[in-house]
């Protein structure tokens, strides 16, 4: 059986990557790319399937190789003036039943070279949905701050993503919790090290985090009329 685990090969295929990004590269290394990053990514995806089912039962991980939980390779450029053809990072999401239909929060894990992390929430959702979510912190306000304000959760992890300058309008900008209202998004990140992520350990160190993010998750889902 698979260790559901990265080695330091997948790094050093992703740094090379970053050296050589154009398809010629690629063809020739795609191998490469197959064995040290796709596949152990699936073997780790799927190793997630039974601990998020114990977290919620609506939310999934999908090893399929495409079309499942791990993101393409393959950059959009259509409206990027960066035309390289490659990410320089693999990620997957692990997402709400109904994600495919709707804007759902998610679970997400990041490999890149010095730069991994772990995440959940919602990344920079769209005007109607940014403002559900405003108006249930404000008329939930005690249940955000129970799922945001924990000091474990505090330590632990860090909202990432852009905020307005101002109050958004509609919104009182001497509300408490002013900060969280100007958020553009509602998804936190914890690092994770390279050696963390070779870590037979993995797929528990992902469980953990999950279940310490899923009050935020719950929370969001809640303003998202979605089942948790």
């Amino acid at each position: 059986m698979t260790t559901p685990c990265f080695t330091p090969a997948a790094f050093t295929f992703l740094r090379a990557l970053a050296r050589h990004n154009d398809r010629n590269w690629f063809a020739a290394n795609k191998s490469r790319y197959d064995e040290h990053v796709r596949q152990p990514f699936l073997s780790v995806i799927a190793a997630m399937d039974a601990p998020l089912a114990k977290i919620s039962p609506h939310y999934r991980a999908d090893p399929r190789k495409v079309g499942g939980s791990l993101f393409r390779i393959q950059r959009d450029t259509r409206f990027s003036n960066d035309k390289s053809p490659y990410k320089t990072w693999s990620g997957a999401r692990f997402f709400h039943e109904r994600g495919r239909d709707v804007e759902a929060p998610s679970f997400y894990l990041h490999m890149q070279p010095g730069g991994c992390f772990v995440g959940a929430g919602l990344w920079h959702p769209e005007p109607p949905t940014l403002r559900r979510i405003r108006d249930f912190i404000v008329d939930n306000p005690t249940a955000w701050t129970v799922a945001t304000r924990a000091p474990a959760f505090v330590r632990r992890y860090d909202f990432a993503g852009e905020s307005l300058a101002r109050a958004p309008r509609g919104y009182d900008p001497a509300h408490p919790l002013i900060g969280d209202l100007k958020r553009k998004g509602f998804s936190v990140v914890a690092p994770l090290d390279d050696a963390e992520m070779c870590s037979p350990r993995l797929p528990n160190l992902l469980a953990s985090h999950f279940k310490a993010t899923a009050p935020l998750v719950d929370y969001l889902c809640a303003a998202l009329d979605l089942p948790f």
